[in-house]
């Protein structure tokens, strides 16, 4: 009898088994057309791999989210603290337990890295390794630009863990996170090369220009120029550097000189932080990074936003993880995708920053959906928290981040207008840019193809805050595009700022810029401003923006009726009365208007 007993205990234990640990398609993802297969990826190299655990109460989170940031709501402005919000977002037991029973399997448990909440766990492996883990396989992939990038488009779990693990990676993402200011334009001369700047008390006629856009007209222009900040310190205001970018302090330095001398100090002065082995390089560029622009556009953030704000302390973050990759023996590791690595960072900090602005975007269809899902949900953290965080809109208008980009959809090879991430995530504002000055219109600039981005996300629904103003807007337009885009998905830009012809100092020279990598710094300083002026009321920071904006805050701003989001060969989504999808609600109240 006992023998038979064995025998069926052994045989039940045989058909549990395959059946707990069977591995089956968790996760698939298109690769784009921007991509070619080279061959496959070096077994020994180190990926640092993050595994994304499903949030025990999100939607807890999400609806305190909504009330605190509604001003009509009694919570209206009560912040949630680090520990509340790890504490609403922390996995299950259940989801912890048996992850890392699977996972340490494959690595010594001493070296897993815990978010605070422990919905995320970061190790590194050697791609062989990383491939058995998931039942996949890792490939060497070229760009059309002649970068490289190691990815897989398919990977599997054990079954029992699907509804436990929301994203890996990286895995599939083909994100490459393109700033907005590539679209620069040479100065002669030097800087001493004379231009227009007119008198410091001046109207917005005296001392603007569009052919050289200065802090002085951006202050005049939107009616900052007289206010001097209360509480610097306890405001503060921060931006993001990804793909190697600079903030080049010297470069700085003489911007500040010749556009606000006051603030020359604060070259020197703004802190700069690095993650995941970002750099913070001031020696002199390269001959590869001149070729390539490098700085451009965290010159671009950091004089914008110290030419406006000052004196409220910047903060800039550096985070490595540039997407195109190839491993050597100096960086020898595939990181994750920056905007994970820089969220997962920040989201750890006691303080963070009240307004952040970031210059950078990518397809959405590029970013698979359980990336951009779990990115999105670690932005809400940061929102719960009363940051309010930044996006600039796109370049392209209706057709991607780039003027001139590809408007085929990776799903039908279909013309499709291209939304972007991250500024189709519900949670961030997504700012548009103008040009000229009375009035303003949406911007476009014939000489580089530069038209503000605008549209609407295949991935993440319409946001109840913003119904009304896109029904409205979508009865104006009418049916002309309705084959191009998702009229149910959240719409962007929220608002917009003028985005052409800004000055800077890239490698000691003066250089103009456009983009909305422009409008998005210029508009986070403005909102510094005015949380400045809150706090030293004692109240608190704007958090996130968007419940506000479209309940009350539209009121601020002036409507932008003229122009368009040029792209994929049509005139793109108009501006109208009321908000679009071009510029939002306008731009800010202003002397000019």
């Amino acid at each position: 009898m006992s023998t038979i007993l064995f025998t069926a205990a052994l045989l039940s234990l045989c058909a549990a088994t395959p059946l707990q640990s069977r591995y089956v398609v968790k996760e698939t993802h298109r690769v784009p057309h921007e991509f070619s297969r080279e061959g496959n990826a070096p077994s020994q190299a180190l990926i640092r791999l993050s595994v994304g655990l499903k949030q025990g109460r999100f939607h807890e989170l999400e609806k305190q989210l909504y009330e605190i940031s509604d001003p009509d709501h009694s919570h209206y402005g009560q912040y949630l603290s680090l520990d509340e919000v790890n504490e609403l977002v922390k996995p299950k037991d259940e989801s912890l337990e048996l992850v890392q029973e699977w996972l340490h399997q494959h690595v010594d448990p001493k070296n897993i890295n815990y978010s605070p909440a422990r919905d995320f766990l970061t190790f590194i492996l050697p791609v062989a390794k990383v491939e058995r883990l998931l039942e996949t396989k890792y490939s060497v992939y070229r760009h059309v630009d002649g970068s490289t990038i190691i990815r897989t488009p398919e990977w599997k779990l054990p079954l029992h863990l699907h509804d436990h693990v929301t994203a890996i990676q990286p895995t599939t993402s083909f994100i490459r996170a393109v700033p907005q200011s590539k679209t620069y334009l040479n100065v002669p001369g030097t800087v001493g090369h004379p231009l227009p700047y007119g008198p410091s008390n001046g109207t917005v006629d005296q001392v603007c220009n569009t052919r050289a856009v200065t802090p002085l007209c951006l202050r005049t222009l939107y009616g900052t120029v007289d206010y001097k900040p209360k509480v610097p310190g306890q405001n503060q205001v921060a931006l993001t550097d990804y793909l190697g970018e600079l903030n080049n302090r010297s470069d700085t330095e003489i911007y500040l000189q010749r556009y606000r001398p006051e603030a020359v100090s604060a070259a020197y002065k703004f802190r700069q932080i690095s993650i995941a082995n970002g750099t913070l390089q001031q020696t002199p560029n390269s001959p590869a990074q001149l070729r390539a622009g490098t700085g451009i556009e965290g010159n671009l953030d950091a004089e914008t936003i110290l030419g406006i704000s000052w004196p409220t302390p910047l903060l800039a973050w550096s985070t490595a993880g540039d997407p195109p990759f190839a491993p050597d023996i100096d960086n020898p590791t595939v990181d994750n995708e920056p905007y994970l690595t820089w969220v997962n960072y920040v989201l750890k900090q006691d303080f963070v920053p009240q307004v952040i602005s970031n210059s950078y975007e990518d397809n959405e269809q590029t970013v698979p959906y359980s990336y951009a899902n779990v990115v999105c949900s670690q932005f809400a953290q940061l929102s719960a928290r009363g940051v309010s965080i930044l996006f600039g809109s796109g370049d392209g208008g209706v057709g991607g981040v780039q003027p001139g980009g590809s408007c085929l959809s990776n799903v039908n090879n279909q013309t499709q207008f291209i939304p972007l991430f991250p500024s189709s995530c519900p949670y961030v504002t997504s700012v548009g840019a103008t040009v000229n000055f009375k009035p303003e219109v949406a911007a476009y600039d014939p000489r580089n193809k530069f038209s503000s981005g605008g549209g609407f996300s295949n991935y993440f629904p319409q946001p109840k805050y913003q119904a009304e103003a896109v029904s409205e807007y979508l009865d104006t337009i009418g049916e002309e595009f309705s084959p191009l885009y998702n009229k149910s998905g959240r719409a962007y830009p929220d608002l917009a700022a003028y985005g052409v012809n800004y000055t800077i100092i890239w490698n000691g020279t003066l250089r103009l810029v456009d983009g909305t990598s422009a409008s998005t710094p210029a508009m986070a300083a403005i909102f510094a401003l005015l949380n400045d002026a809150l706090i030293s009321n004692g109240k608190p920071p704007l958090g996130f923006l968007n419940p506000w904006l479209y309940k009350k805050g539209k009121k601020a701003f002036v409507d932008v009726t003229s122009g368009s989001a040029l792209g994929c060969n049509t005139t793109g989504f108009p501006a109208t009365k009321g908000w679009d999808a071009v510029t939002g609600f306008g731009t800010p109240v202003s002397p000019a208007n």
